[in-house]
């Protein structure tokens, strides 16, 4: 499966001291758009200071307006808020949706936890209807812990 084949290359990068961190999560959305084909846009949001919002960090795919996402809008929004992983097979039936490009069917939201508080999130966009399944979303919480390591 290509996600036991992409677990140690997501440590590999994450271990990096070499580079920044944004250059290392820059490299982890390269990493994870370029092999798993519904990966279609790949990046993170981090709690903005003090703020009540998210800011975008490194991403891959198509440029976003979404530069700044307050707390409960979208579903980044809603992860913020409900610390919870959020997988949207048909984004069309959401009804708390920001729609960054017509082309997207689909989403997924983990939260980034350090030290019990949620951080940020990996957002990933589909152009694929229904495309993410329960490894998805192992792998992906499995990102996120190793990304937390390094926050």
């Amino acid at each position: 499966m290509i996600f036991e084949i992409l677990k140690p290359k997501t440590e590999t990068i994450l271990s990096n001291n070499e580079i920044s961190r944004d250059e290392r999560l820059m490299k982890i959305c390269e990493l994870l758009e370029v092999n798993i084909t519904h990966y279609n846009w790949v990046g993170f949001y981090f709690k903005n200071g003090n703020k009540n919002e998210l800011k975008l960090g490194p991403y891959v795919g198509e440029p976003t307006d979404h530069i700044i996402i307050p707390f409960g809008k979208g579903i980044c929004g809603q992860v913020a808020v409900s610390n919870k992983n959020f997988v949207v097979p048909d984004v069309a039936a959401q009804d708390n949706y920001i729609a960054c490009s017509i082309t997207v069917k689909a989403e997924i939201v983990i939260p980034i936890f350090v030290n019990g508080e949620n951080v940020g999130q990996i957002d990933i966009d589909s152009n694929t209807p229904n495309p993410f399944t329960e490894e998805d979303e192992r792998f992906l919480e499995f990102v996120c812990t190793k990304v937390a390591e390094i926050l």
